[in-house]
This record gives C-alpha cells, structure tokens and sequence, in this order.
C-alpha cells in the first residue's frame, strides 16, 4: 500500500525541542530564530528530513513558520490549519497567529525590540528576506544569517537525508532530448543578457535533464541544483549515492556531475558573469554567495517553467493515455461505492485504500500524486482534509462523500475529484451540486483569444453559485505536470490576478467547489489541456479551447436536470458517451455494465 494518513504531532515534541534549540541559540549569542515550513529548495512537499518546524513545533501542515524567542514563542499558519494547530503545538509554548494577517513580519514589529534574531538564508527568497528585514529594522531587532542551521545539531534523530537514485526519463515520455532542451534553453539565456543562470527547483532540473527521482513524496523529484550555461553545457550536483554509469552515460559530456559541496564554489567562479536566477525559487543564500563573489545577479523567472508547462504533443498524449489507466481505477471505485460503499459500514480510509489498490492493480502506478482527500459528511467540507484515525469518519447513507486523488504513471499526473451521493441526497445537495457542475461545465466548454489569462476565465466557474448566492474560497484551477508535481506553475485559474496567459499545451485543473460548514462538501475536478487557436464560423479570430483529459462517471443522481439548460446536458451527455467509449472496453462483468449504466444519456 502506497497511500499513507497523516501522523498527528503532539505537545510532547514541542516541550522536548523547544528548550534544546534555546539553548542552541544562547551558545550562538542570539535572542531568537526564525523556523520557517521550507526547505532548501521550496519543495511543496517537504522531506521528512528538512521539516525542521515540525520538529520543532509537532506541526505537520504544508504551510507555516514559527517564531522562537528566549521567552517566548508563537507559531503562523493559515486558515487552512486552525484546527489542526491547536491539536498538535502546546499553547502553553507557542502563541497561536495567523501566516497571512500581519504573520511574522508583524511579530517582528511587535517583540524584536533589541533582540538579535537568527535565520538560515537558505530557506528564505530574497524577496521575503528583504520584507522580514524591513520589519525587524522597523521593530529594533537584527537578523543575523546563520551558516549551519542550530536545529539541524539537536536533531539527533532526525530521519535520513533522501538518496534515492536518479533515473533516465526516456524520450519517449519526455517528447525531446535534453541536449535539445540545454541548447533551446541556452538560447533563451543569452537573448536575455545573461551567461548562465542558476537552476535551484527539483522540478526543473528533472524537467531540464530527462531524469526523474525519489527524493520527495508523492514526486518522482530528485533533490540537486544546477548551473546551465548559454551554450548549453551545464553542472549538475548530485549526491554520489544517487548516481550510476547509466546515469552519467545518459546525461552525456556536455554535463559535469558534481558533488552537491562543490556548489558553493561553482558559484563562486561565476566571478565577473551574469548570473539569472528567480527569486521565487532561489534563496536568499544564492543570491548572496553569487554577489559576494563579484558575480552580476540578473532576476528573472526560472528559464524551465514556461517550457515546462507547455506540453508537447508526446507529453499531451501520454497524459491522454495515463487519464484513460486511471479513468478505469477510478471507475471500479466509483462502482465500489455504488454497491459495498452504499452499505454504511465503509469509511474515508477503507475507501482510500480501496481506489489506492485499483490504481495498483493497473502494473503502471508509481506513486499517489499527492495523499488523497477523503472527505465524508461534514469532513468533505474541509478543503484540504486529510483523514487519520483520530478524524476517520463512515460513509453513512443520506450524506455526501468527496474523493480528491491521483496517480502518478510514467506518462502522466493525475487529479480528479468526484463528489458520490450515499444514500438518497437532500434536494439542497442535488442543487449545489448542479451549480457546482454547471461552473465545471462552462470552464469545459469556453473558447477564448490569445492572451486570455485564468483568472479572466475563473468567474465562468463561480456564475450559477453567485447566482444563488454562494461561493468557494480556493482557486479553481491549478497547472499539472507530466510526472512531475501535481500543482505547477506558472498558470492557474483563481480570483487572484495572474499575468501569465493560457498558452496550447498547459494543462490545469478546472474544479468549482462549494462547502457548507458542518454538513458536506462537492468538488467536481476534471483536468484538461488547452487546445491550439482555431477558427469558428463566422469568427475574426482564432480561438483557444479546452480538451478534458480526465475520464470517470459524474453522478448524475445529484444533477437536477432542470437546472442544466440544452447546451449543458449536451456537454455532459458527449463526456459520459466519451468515458464509456475510452474506459468501458478496459472494464468487464459487473464494473462495465455499471459504467454503461452511469454514463447513459440524461
């Protein structure tokens, strides 16, 4: 079994930590530390091995940061993990605050006055240095740069560093070669007044190379930086241990393996170039070691993301084929709780193992692309819920289950959720629902020119809701890569603004929502890509559009089909005639004759 439920921390580990990283802190003259939920290359999942505020704190939340003070503490999350906080950290040792109102940098305001305030530069973007230190300045403290983080010291039985090893991406997944992806990208740094830039996330180095990893969960990533030059030869620093001749003979001889030690001298020999690098992923470290050497820092976004994102065409049909693989698990689960999962005696967990052991029973499954969101009654109204033992709830009949899940395969990451009646749903159920999917449905189906940006196109999603006076409060759409992460930029569809435009090849999730507080919640998540400009008769431009990628049942017991209009029932009457032409013949017996049934026109 791959899929693993969140270990809740506790205060015991906060009352243990905390004292032996005081006492670290006054061997070093400092007053106080700065913990943030990062680690050295902002992964958005963290290895154990560098989730330094849960070894502190006891938190195991993806986002947070906490602040150690000789007298006191505090520690900053965001909404998502009010709860979950207050389960796990002592508030007896830590004040509870809020990440995003005021968050650290307002508690540096606050208490900083004369204190000397210890950070590992590593961790923190230059960006949110420069904010943290305007804070302190405003607040009489200082930050002091560490060059060994104190905690790392005390961690005596801190969980081991990731070596897994890294491997080839074939060509054939990855649709070009990395020596052709090196020059191209090498050409793009050069237009760009630079000699070489500095390539620090685990993500595009695995994109950049061909190569894939096992260093970070739920991500085949390998955890390394690099160096590529505008000629495109380029220094790859690796662990040894996760080396090997085939390795080393596929990246070729225009690209040294060194050791990650070197780095920092690598660097250092940048002396008199111009170095890119994006703030948004390199560390405060980086920038400062380049420039300390006499190297000109040039900012800008990482030369990877935008090539990354745009899919190539052997990229865009691998996800088409790991969809249809997956769209089949799914669907057998989808049957499962038609049948065994109407009884009321399922939970969150069993049924999260249930579609865990159809993902595996496909031969082709790698890993989960991220835990799986299992959510019944009141729990789906959690938006980023993860079930344990301590919150497992049953799928009792008359309620609603919720399933956000996905696979990682060779070919292509997988997201989809879908939103199961148990039982016999409520008609306020049937009509959130219906709102929810007609949201879905015209984010499918829109056309839109060049330049369109998603959160141009995210109040489509939001439309029937507002009508009725409802709405969600997450994004509703995010980019996906090709095995690679699941949530990946730089595009994402969201009331926020974003300036990058949809461009033919991303691929973004489309997932409207609605959550009432204490009673249930629905998501309807499929992924899709976008689609090159095209004609429509009679138009004057060509149009971009959307291709979903995503293949399972929608459970039409929850759609009020008057709420559809002609146009809407059409759409979801081709989905369902698509699903059961692509998933149906890898389906038998009783499976296949309940997705015939559950993809019938309405």
């Amino acid at each position: 079994m791959i899929q693993t439920f969140e270990v809740l921390g506790g205060p015991s580990i906060a009352r243990k930590h905390l004292p032996q990283l005081r006492k670290a802190l006054a061997r070093l003259g400092l007053d106080g530390m700065i913990v943030p939920h990062e680690d050295e290359w902002q992964n958005e999942y963290v290895p154990p091995a560098y989730d330094r505020l849960a070894w502190l704190t006891g938190f195991t939340g993806s986002a947070g940061a906490a602040v150690v003070l000789m007298d006191e503490a505090a520690i900053f999350v965001d909404g998502r993990y009010t709860l979950q906080v207050r389960d796990q950290v002592d508030e007896k040792l830590f004040a509870y605050r809020d990440l995003i109102e005021g968050g650290v940098a307002a508690y540096l305001r606050e208490k900083g006055r004369g204190k000397t305030i210890g950070y590992d530069p590593k961790l923190h973007s230059p960006d949110a240095l420069e904010r943290l230190e305007a804070a302190a300045r405003d607040g009489g403290a200082t930050l002091e740069p560490l060059i060994d983080n104190p905690i790392d010291a005390a961690w005596t039985d801190r969980p081991a560093i990731p070596k897994a090893e890294v491997v080839p991406y074939k060509d054939e997944y990855a649709g070009e070669s990395a020596a052709a992806k090196r020059k191209r990208l090498g050409e793009a740094i050069a237009a760009d007044g630079a000699d070489a830039a500095v390539i620090t996330s685990p993500a595009s180095i695995a994109w950049l190379f061909n190569v894939r990893g096992g260093d970070v969960a739920r991500t085949p990533l390998p955890l390394g930086e690099a160096i590529l030059r505008a000629d495109g030869r380029a220094d790859l620093f690796l662990d040894p241990e996760k080396v090997n001749p085939a390795l080393r003979q596929w990246l070729g001889n225009e690209v040294a393996l060194r050791r990650p030690e070197e780095f920092a001298e690598a660097l250092a020999d940048l002396k008199g170039q111009r170095v890119r690098l994006d703030p948004a992923s390199a560390s405060a470290w980086h920038f400062r070691t380049l420039e300390s050497a006499g190297a000109q820092t040039k900012r800008g976004q990482d030369p990877v993301i935008a090539p990354r994102a745009t899919k190539n065409e052997v990229e865009i049909e691998g996800s088409r084929k790991a969809h249809a693989r997956d769209g089949a698990a799914l669907s057998r689960f989808l049957h499962w709780l038609a049948t065994e999962g109407q009884s009321g005696k399922a939970d969150e967990i069993t049924a999260c193992g249930v579609l865990e052991n159809f993902r595996a029973e496909t031969g082709a499954l790698k890993d989960l692309s991220f835990d799986s969101i299992s959510g019944a009654g009141p729990n789906g109204a959690i938006v980023h819920y993860r079930a344990s033992v301590k919150t497992n709830r049953k799928l009792k009949r008359g309620s609603l289950f919720l399933i956000d899940s996905g696979g990682q395969y060779l070919d292509g990451t997988t997201d989809v959720t879908r939103t199961i009646a148990i039982g016999r749903p409520s008609p306020e159920m049937r009509d959130r629902f219906t709102r929810v999917l007609k949201g879905h449905i015209a984010l499918a189906r829109v056309r839109f020119p060049k330049g369109t940006t998603g959160h141009q196109l995210d109040a489509l999603a939001r439309m029937a809701l507002w009508e009725a006076g409802l709405d969600y409060d997450h994004g509703t759409g995010h980019g996906v890569g090709a095995y690679l992460g699941v949530h990946e930029g730089p595009h994402r569809i969201a009331k926020a603004v974003n300036a990058v435009p949809l461009e033919p090849g991303m691929i973004v999730s489309n997932e409207p929502g609605y959550y009432k507080t204490g009673a249930y919640g629905i998501r309807v998540e499929n992924l899709q890509v976008v689609t090159p400009p095209a004609d429509i008769d009679g138009g004057e431009r060509p149009m971009l559009g959307f291709e979903t990628l995503t293949l399972a049942p929608i459970d039409v017991r929850l759609v009020v089909k008057t709420l559809l209009s002609k146009d809407e029932r059409a759409w979801l009457n081709a989905y369902h005639a698509r699903v059961a032409q692509v998933v149906g013949p890898k389906l038998s017996g009783e499976a296949k004759a309940w997705l015939m049934d559950a993809t019938a026109p309405l």
